[in-house]
């Protein structure tokens, strides 16, 4: 058997600046697709090596098989009574099939089965050079990136995300042939577009990590980049006495701006720090870019650090330059604090008149009148300060009509609470302002306040209820209003929060206070399922099985506090030994007692039991039901299931020994009614048959 021979490939597409946010994305994408299709190909190779830049996605992957193996090929084609006529002549089908194996029909092999004789085609299929396949590969995966707008340049037929400058494809040291995106493969990459502008001879594919970083003061590596932009930046501020705060999103999408990284200290006068620190950092961070520092205490300095693309041998120049572009952000976002401290923020309220919320619910001051009357139910419902939450639905659109937030609208509650506390509103009232807005995002923390978790309550329910009253249900992708994240929002507030609230009341209370003409009542029901069904991905993202989850809310729930402690409780009933025979045994008796017609009985008799294993499933039923509706009242549900465990043992006698559908009516009736109790008791807590 001759050795496999392999060789290294090296693919570059090289670009105009390719998108810093979609970077990586395109680079694992352009990877993942090169790889899956060497796979498909049965193509062996060893280790992959990903780069991307801002001009550039590369692949590197080592020792790759350079020609497919040769392989046996077999394809089956008609039965051998339907592959000829009467006349012993060839059908369509026969003639078919040779014609899809580019053979003749003598070369055929007959195949011998228990179901009669086949026609079969076998033949040695010798593989492709590798190379002769690499340009279909590259196009398809390019082909396939998840691009959303591709773009032509000049009159090539081409598109791509960005126009495309060079391509290197190289097997060691050859250059294949071939053409990418109109533009010829050939050996020569480009480094830093001003430290090395001139084009680099690569030999061979395995020099090009090295040569572009030592020639063309490139760091093709995106992690070794992003490696090396984090050590600058903590080496300055450990100079600095102060701690670096690095967003890994802000730091990604850094690391795809520059080839060649060098941080830069810059500095800015000490007044702006008088302004609120998140309207400084947003600054930074959104708008150029930099990284902040902090004292110890988490205050903010009046530093910052920017990534420079270039080497400059003037750097404080650089440095000046960075300057002279934050100080007027700066200044502005001074004016604006300045400005609305002028007028209170409750001076907004009215001027909600004038922004519509949406066209037939009204604007947001109508919204807002909305929360403050859902917002203070709430408050009471929780035994807390319904005037709190009341004044703090009042206030929380204020901020939107702010100059700082119509500037930076990242900022709303933010700015609110900084605006409220400002005029001397109490600090709960004006916490709840910026914490009503959580969870922002997925994992974000929640409200911390009482006033804060009526708010944000509120604020989601309201725009539940209004928006599938108008019939604008999310649908696919479109989420206009949020709706998802809205209705996941009340979910974990009211579930890690804690809050013994009836979901369903609380729909019901948001429903009343919109316009009678609406009829919001109708969005009740819907809404209520949306959230549920909610609850599929939350509970799965904390590796509870789909099977516990539907379980619980096959019995509807309408209290998320309640609803949570039967999935706990199921999860840890589902781990032991007895509930899978439970499980079953509650789906038997699902299915009977669906097939009975008219009123389910109930009652038992126990004069008409007559066989000892439906005496004993009576006896320990009802020893248990008792104790085990004890502990549903009570909310212990874990131990209402642990107790019902112990029915699986005569469940198993029952169904073993005793005909249930028995032909006198009675007696029928009668264990009917034992497992029509049997399936109650269970259903107090969940549909265990789903399990």
């Amino acid at each position: 058997m001759s050795k496999i021979k392999t060789a290294d490939l090296l693919i570059e597409i090289g670009t105009e600046e390719l998108p810093p946010t979609t970077l990586l994305t395109l680079s694992n994408a352009f990877s993942k697709n090169i790889t899956k299709a060497l796979d498909e190909l049965e193509l062996a190779y060893t280790n992959v090596h990903s780069y991307a830049t801002p001009r550039r996605l590369a692949i590197w992957i080592e020792a790759l098989q350079d020609k497919q193996a040769d392989k046996q090929v077999e394809k089956r084609g008609p039965a051998l009574k339907a592959a000829y006529d009467a006349d012993g002549n060839p059908t369509k089908a026969l003639l078919g099939f040779a014609k899809s194996c580019s053979a003749d029909t003598k070369d055929l092999e007959q195949l011998e089965t228990d179901k009669g004789t086949w026609l079969m085609y076998r033949a040695e299929q010798a593989g492709k050079d590798t190379q002769d396949l690499l340009a279909e590969i590259i196009k398809t995966a390019l082909d396939k990136l998840p691009i959303a707008k591709r773009m032509r340049w000049g009159d090539l037929d081409a598109q791509f995300v960005r126009p495309v400058q060079w391509v290197v494809v190289m097997f060691n040291s050859k250059v294949v042939d071939c053409e990418i995106l109109s533009v010829q493969s050939d050996n020569k990459t480009y480094g830093h577009r001003f430290h090395a502008p001139a084009a680099i001879t690569l030999k061979k594919a395995a020099d090009y990590e090295t040569l572009l970083k030592d020639k063309g003061r490139v760091i093709a590596d995106f992690n070794q980049r992003k490696k090396v932009i984090r050590t600058q930046i903590e080496d300055i501020a450990k100079q600095s006495r102060a701690v670096a705060v690095i967003d890994e999103s802000l730091l990604d999408e850094v690391t795809a701006m520059v080839e060649w990284p060098v941080a830069v200290k810059g500095n800015f006068e000490q007044r702006f720090l008088d302004v609120p620190q998140e309207a400084l950092i947003y600054t930074m961070k959104l708008n150029q870019k930099y990284f902040h520092l902090e004292d110890a205490n988490g205050k903010l300095m009046p530093h910052f650090i920017t990534i420079s693309n270039i080497e400059s041998k003037d750097p404080v120049q650089v440095q000046e330059g960075n300057e002279r572009v934050i100080r007027p952000r700066f200044a502005d976002a001074e004016f604006f604090w300045n400005q609305d401290r002028k007028t209170k923020l409750e001076s907004q309220l009215q001027r909600l008149k004038t922004v519509v919320f949406q066209k037939q619910l009204g604007t947001l001051f109508d919204k807002t009148q909305r929360v403050k009357t859902l917002a203070c139910w709430i408050a009471k419902q929780l035994n807390e300060d319904a005037d709190k939450a009341q004044r703090a639905a009042e206030l929380c659109k204020c901020d939107l009509l702010t100059d700082m937030v119509g500037e930076l609208p990242s900022l709303q509650g933010v700015m609110g609470r900084y605006y409220a506390l400002h005029d001397g509103e109490d600090p709960q009232v004006a916490a709840a302002l910026d914490e009503y807005y959580k969870p922002r995002f997925a994992g974000d923390s929640l409200p911390d306040t009482a006033t804060s978790r009526a708010l944000a309550l509120a604020d989601r329910i309201d725009t539940l209820v209004g928006i599938f009253a108008i019939g604008q249900i999310p649908s696919g992708v479109k989420d206009p209003f949020a709706l998802r994240r809205a209705a996941l929002g009340v979910l974990r507030i009211l579930i890690e929060c804690k809050l013994a609230i009836d979901l369903k009341e609380l729909l019901t209370q948001a429903a009343a206070n919109f316009d009678k003409a609406l009829d919001a009542s109708k969005a009740i029901e819907p809404v209520m399922d949306y959230c549920l069904d909610r609850l599929t991905a939350y509970y799965q993202d904390k590796d509870i099985s789909t099977e516990v989850i539907q379980s619980v809310l096959a019995t509807k729930p309408s209290n998320p506090v309640d609803l949570d402690k039967r999935i706990l409780a199921v999860k840890t009933f589902i781990a032991l030994p007895e509930a899978q025979a439970l499980a079953a045994a509650n789906k038997r008796s699902g299915n009977i007692l669906k097939k009975v017609k008219g009123k389910l009985p109930d009652n038992i008799d126990k004069k008409l039991l007559s066989d000892d294993a439906e005496k004993l499933f009576y006896k320990t039923l009802s020893n248990l039901k008792q104790q085990a509706t004890k502990s549903v009242d009570a909310g212990d549900y874990e131990k209402a299931l642990t107790l019902l465990s112990e029915l699986r043992e005569p469940v198993d006698a029952f169904f073993d020994n005793v005909m249930v559908m028995d032909d006198d009516e009675a007696i029928r009736n009668n264990r009917i009614a034992l497992l029509n109790n049997l399936h109650g008791l269970f259903m107090q807590i969940a549909d265990i048959s789903k399990l």
